[in-house]
């Protein structure tokens, strides 16, 4: 664990860095940093083990009370006689638990302490016993709400990391897969799991990454992985396309892992982050490896071909609306039959602000709600919304496609920045016509073009060669083979 310079103890009474000899020295400074007549949680206790005064601290609820239980009745029915000298001696012969550490160095016994761990001191040691009896409440690991797949496993990150970096390992059984622990944050001091195979990972990119999330000077890390993601990359906050791509599977997870990718879990965020990513690491989903080949390149084609529709569909109309003479005999049916009381790009705009406001009453509206105003928006609002003459049924069809067709795009991020990009490609159209237009597919190329991945690499994969961007984009992946 990365230690964290802590504040320096409050009070009269000024203590060192680390511990002395002294028992009612050390119980003193812990009560003056911790307070434990004011927060309930911060539970200590003073025993006798072999006729010499210890004290136990603990946060209560992190720790296992049976466990617990077990480890008082064995430490106090020691004899004078059995207490070895020092620490060490002592968790040699006396500690019947797995996980126990040493230290003397009051930011690590206070970071322990904090994260979970039953801190014992005994008079006459100058070093903290320190027990991992911790225990997180969590959630039950459930499939993902947004990465449901058809074939494949059912079970999720949760907000525990330990949890999280166990289902990975679960996964991959090799001894190349590392797991460092890092933290950031002054006073969350949040745990950070950066996973990687050492064989595979780029070793450059890692010790970067490393040395960014070491020199994180933030209080908290108070929206988990967002304010991870903002503190790693800083600059062209301007360009929407994402520069990390985030998933709850395991098995996605771990796929990437074994492609050399490095993974990041944030202590309670039920995702794992996935860097460095191209463009075509965004559009993949979990069922294009879950199916044959053919199956899973259709797939994947459709997906493709869905997304550019979303992006060039209504900013096309309202091009052919300006410019009704340019639309072929056999696709007169698309132009707008009854009366445009409302401009056909004021339309759009409305409903694009329309459509991310019934998302956001979505989210919010209790479930046994959801289907009775599921109808009165879906049915009365667009229909009365037609018939009144704000909008004509055209454009309602269209931005209807483009609502339900975003959904087949599993990532949030690029979803809004294609949404972003074909907002402002209606907007030009809407102010230059045909040049307009094509600026504003020049604006999304170039974006995409130009955008890089966070270790610094094209986000189109360039770097890495022609032939991987042709595997990865027919959904064939490059089965990974032991040495002989």
């Amino acid at each position: 664990m990365e230690n964290i310079e802590l504040e320096p103890l409050l009070n009269q009474k000024s203590f060192g860095k680390e511990m002395t000899s002294d028992f009612k020295e050390n119980l003193e400074a812990l009560k003056v940093q911790l307070s434990p007549e004011k927060s309930y949680d911060v539970v200590y206790r003073v025993i006798k083990i072999g006729e010499r005064d210890a004290f136990f601290f603990f946060i209560d609820g992190f720790c296992k009370d049976e466990l617990m239980q077990k480890m008082l009745q064995f430490l106090m029915g020691l004899k004078p006689e059995d207490l070895p000298d020092n620490a060490h001696d002592m968790t040699k012969k006396y500690m019947p638990h797995v996980e126990v550490d040493l230290s003397n160095k009051w930011d690590d016994i206070i970071h322990g302490l904090l994260s979970g761990q039953t801190i014992i001191i005994i008079d006459g040691y100058d070093t903290c016993i320190m027990l991992d009896t911790r225990t997180y409440p969590s959630r039950s690991m459930s499939e993902p709400v947004k990465e449901k797949a058809l074939r494949g496993s059912r079970d999720g990150f949760v907000e525990t990391i330990v949890f999280n970096t166990a289902l990975l390992r679960r996964r991959i059984r090799s001894t190349k897969l590392r797991v460092e622990m890092l933290s950031a944050g002054k006073s969350s001091q949040t745990d950070i799991a950066v996973c990687y195979m050492d064989d595979r990972v780029d070793h450059k990119m890692l010790c970067q990454i490393k040395n960014r999330i070491k020199n994180i000077h933030l209080d908290a890390l108070s929206m988990n992985q967002e304010s991870l993601a903002e503190c790693l990359y800083q600059s062209k906050w301007y360009n929407p396309f994402p520069k990390f791509k985030y998933t709850e599977r395991p098995d996605t997870a771990a796929a990437h892992v074994l492609e050399g990718n490095i993974v990041l879990f944030v202590d309670n965020a039920p995702s794992a982050m996935i860097i460095p990513v191209t463009i075509f690491d965004m559009v993949e989903e979990v069922d294009d490896y879950y199916f044959p080949p053919i199956t899973g390149t259709y797939l994947r084609f459709s997906r493709f071909i869905i997304g550019v529709l979303t992006y060039l569909l209504t900013p096309t109309f309202l091009l052919l609306c300006m410019y009704p003479r340019w639309i072929p005999d056999w696709l007169k049916f698309i132009e707008i039959a009854d009366t445009v009381n409302v401009p056909v790009l004021l339309q759009l705009l409305i409903l694009e602000l329309s459509l991310d406001g019934l998302k956001l009453a979505a989210v919010n509206t209790p479930n046994m709600l959801s289907t009775p105003l599921s109808v009165v928006a879906g049915i009365v609002l667009g229909e009365f919304a037609v018939k009144s003459g704000w909008f004509n049924s055209e454009v309602m069809l269209y931005m209807a496609f483009v609502a339900i067709a975003n959904y087949t795009q599993s990532n949030y991020e690029l979803g809004y920045a294609l949404k972003f990009m074909r907002i402002i490609t209606l907007i030009l159209t809407g102010i230059a016509g045909v040049f307009g237009y094509a600026a504003g597919i020049l604006i999304c190329l170039l974006c995409i073009i130009f955008n890089k991945t966070i270790a610094g690499n094209s986000y189109l994969g360039i770097g890495s060669g022609m032939g991987k961007i042709w595997k990865r984009f027919f959904r064939i992946r490059q089965e990974q083979t032991s040495e002989k």
